[in-house]
């Protein structure tokens, strides 16, 4: 009978085309496709030209002022009784022969309907009102399916009886299982409840609402609507109370969830109780012990957080930007600021986890070496959590698809290589089932995003160490700082104390441009015209070929290096290096960049050669690969390697095309070179000795190589000494 159903819209409307859609497929099985079909006939046969798959407020307002009831006794046109007896099958009612009659089977099957959406009190009879035909045309069940809960079922049964009348209220499933749709019908009926009237009521939990509910404290011996309206939330948040009055057994069971939620005990239905039954950060005005931030903890700032009441920071490990959020990673010297100062820190792993594409095995295993990485150079012990991002409203089947995949590997990954444990950041309901499958030992809930799909109509996880509920502002001057307040379980109480490690205090930091850039300039101009090198010109340049081919002088090498500071500053405190080791040969080689190296690269280019050094480094793709992949091996970042024979082309492009890339290449390649002559890997302390090796190993090997190393050393420093007055 769907089938027939199909072949009736096709053979009515032109195979699809007079609703502007392609031919329903003639399959015999009921889908979206089918329901959007008979919408948009109805919608042809109301008269109404701009056709949608949506059955909105037009469709409603004109099918209710043409046939405010459809029955046995009302003149309805043919195709209209046709598409409810369409709708009848692929809703698996018995819709008679799709012959365009409201006959007794119709009538039967209507009337079955109405019952089962709980709204046969409300609308009695067998006829079919506007908003009964708008629940046909969908694909909500209203009868108990597999896993549904008959309690939930019987709420949802009840509130469509209660409201389908209210103008904005619109008839939900009734198949047991809670909903976003589900959560937003309830705030609906609170608002009514209340005294709203239709167009005032709107479903969102506003000051008004918010108001009614101060007024509705319930204890035991309360009954009546409002004590209907709490045990439903109760039971639609997994709950097992009895739907009806606040009974003794009801007072236990909210003192259990107020304990659970880290609630006032009170067994009473308070406004703190009531907020969280009904949206997932619940009564914002509480106190939370527990905050994140993407703002460096100072003293003061650590000062006013103690004094408002926090004890516990959730950090980042990594800030993948150069651009935004300067401090979102954990600065130097920060996590001793956060504990001497009473507070504890949990550390947050996030890069850009903000749709479904990110999360796959490969980058599960990607994120778990990185996160170890970052975690062990700050200091974290064995046994921390790192609670890992999934920053976006996850649907259930790309949790299924790509997000539980993503968390084997990692914990794969993580468990391989590391005494850490993993925690995860995200909505409810990814929380919860990442947590079911054994992959997060607790969850940090994004429950301040209360219009997730995750959040809608799921209970804070069983497992949850803390719940971010509003964001707000702590301290004034120069201890102001916005977070975001968390509730704290105590499930996971963070670290304050940290394992030695390179990093700290002395790190490098972003230059001082207004106090310096002006005197560091001169002294690169003094230093480089006392070797042979002027601001303009010099290695084989002609004036024409300056003026037509472009030559670097030396302010324009200079502003190269503080263009990119916060890149260059960033690898520095990553790797544990000076920064000057990475800016010398960058300006060095930009300075001397002439003909020569423009005349081999285009040799590379045709094909003529197979590299040549080049970018503002100017490094050999086979120097790279090496740099690369020895880092890689060792773990000082983390990567796929490269094949130093298939990807030395790519690699020669990305050298000469990414600046940034040139750049961190220069970085690592001091890491391979410090293997290859035999000094100590390069640190924040390093000998002048060892400096100045490394910077000749950089152009090779032999004489040329120990004039440069000579030459660059004399770069470095000179920058060194300003980055030193930056430092402090």
């Amino acid at each position: 009978m769907v089938l027939k159903a199909q072949q009736f819209i096709n053979s009515t409307y032109n195979k699809g085309a007079t609703l502007g859609i392609a031919a329903v497929p003639e399959n015999g099985n009921t889908s979206w496709t089918v329901m959007y079909a008979l919408t948009r006939a109805l919608q042809h046969e109301l008269g109404i030209t701009n056709l949608s798959d949506g059955f909105g407020p037009t469709t409603l307002s004109t099918l209710q002022t043409k046939f405010p009831v459809i029955n046995a006794s009302t003149k309805t046109p043919e195709n209209i009784l046709k598409i409810i007896q369409s709708g009848l099958y692929c809703k698996g009612y018995d819709g008679g022969k799709i012959d365009g009659t409201y006959n007794p089977t119709v009538q039967a099957s209507v009337t079955q309907l109405k019952k089962d959406m709980g709204v046969s009190s409300a609308l009695p009879g067998s006829g079919i009102e506007p908003k009964v035909f708008k629940g046909l045309l969908n694909m909500d069940p209203y009868v108990l399916i597999s896993g549904g809960n008959p309690s939930i079922r019987q709420i949802q049964q009840w509130l469509n009886g209660r409201y389908v009348k209210r103008r904005d209220f619109q008839i939900i499933p009734a198949e047991g299982y809670h909903s976003r749709t589900v959560a937003q019908c309830m705030l609906f009926a609170i608002q009514y409840e209340a005294g709203m009237a239709d167009g005032v009521a709107n479903g969102v939990f506003g000051p008004g609402t918010q108001s009614s509910l101060k007024n509705h404290v319930l204890q035991v011996g309360s009954t009546g609507i409002w004590a209907q309206l709490f045990t439903a939330a109760m039971i639609l948040n997994k709950r097992s109370v009895a739907f009806g009055s606040f009974t003794a057994e009801v007072s236990t069971a909210v003192t259990a969830f107020q304990t659970f939620a880290k609630l006032p005990a009170t067994g009473k239905a308070d406004f703190a109780t009531w907020s969280s039954l009904l949206v997932s950060y619940g009564d914002q005005s509480r106190a939370g012990s527990a905050c994140d931030g993407v703002t460096k903890i100072t003293d003061a700032r650590a000062k006013a957080l103690y004094a408002a009441g926090y004890r516990y920071v959730g950090r980042y490990l990594y800030n993948p930007s150069t651009k935004n959020l300067l401090e979102k990673q954990i600065q130097p010297g920060e996590l001793a600021t956060i504990a001497s100062n009473g507070l504890r820190c949990f550390p947050i792993y996030q890069t850009f986890n903000n749709s479904v594409d990110y999360f796959t095995p490969a980058q599960g295993a990607q994120d778990a070496e990185d996160a170890t990485f970052w975690a062990k150079k700050f200091g974290f012990k064995d046994g921390t959590i790192i609670y890992f991002s999934v920053d976006y409203d996850a649907l259930d089947g790309e949790v299924t698809s790509n997000v539980l995949p993503y968390f084997r590997a990692l914990n794969n990954a993580l468990l391989s290589s590391s005494g850490y444990k993993v925690g995860i950041y995200g909505a409810r309901n990814v929380c919860q089932r990442v947590s079911d499958e054994g992959l997060s030992s607790t969850s940090f809930v994004c429950d301040m995003s209360s219009g997730f799909s995750g959040n809608l109509g799921y209970p804070l996880p069983t497992n949850w160490a803390f719940d971010q509920i509003d964001t707000v502002s702590v301290g004034t001057g120069d201890s102001l700082i916005e977070i975001d307040k968390n509730i704290s379980s105590g499930r996971d109480i963070g670290q304050n104390t940290y394992n030695q490690t390179s990093v700290s205090s002395k790190l490098d930091v972003f230059f001082n441009e207004k106090l310096y850039k002006d005197a560091l300039l001169k002294d690169l101009q003094k230093y480089l015209v006392s070797i042979g090198v002027p601001e303009i010109g010099g290695d084989g340049w002609t004036d024409r070929d300056w003026a037509t081919l472009g030559g670097v002088t030396t302010t324009m090498a200079f502003n190269r290096i503080l263009s990119k500071d916060i890149l260059i500053t960033n690898l520095a405190r990553e790797l544990g290096i000076r920064k000057a080791l990475i800016q010398a040969p960058v300006l060095w080689e930009s300075r001397k960049w002439n003909p020569t190296d423009i005349a081999a690269d285009d040799a590379v280019i045709v094909g003529a050669k197979s590299e040549s050094s080049t970018g503002w480094g100017q490094i050999f793709a086979s120097s790279a690969i090496s740099g690369w992949n020895y880092c890689v091996s060792k773990k000082i970042i983390s990567g796929n390697l490269f094949d130093p024979i298939k990807d030395l082309r790519t690699v020669w492009f990305k050298l000469k095309d990414d600046i940034d890339f040139n750049i961190k290449c220069t970085a690592y390649l001091h890491f391979w070179d410090a293997n290859d002559i035999g000094v100590p890997r390069p640190s924040l302390s390093m000998k002048p000795a060892d400096i100045q090796a490394l910077i000749g190993r950089y152009n090779g090997v032999g004489p040329k190589a120990e004039v440069y190393s000579k030459e660059v050393k004399g770069v470095y420093d000179v920058l060194e000494n300003y980055n030193t007055l930056c430092r402090g």
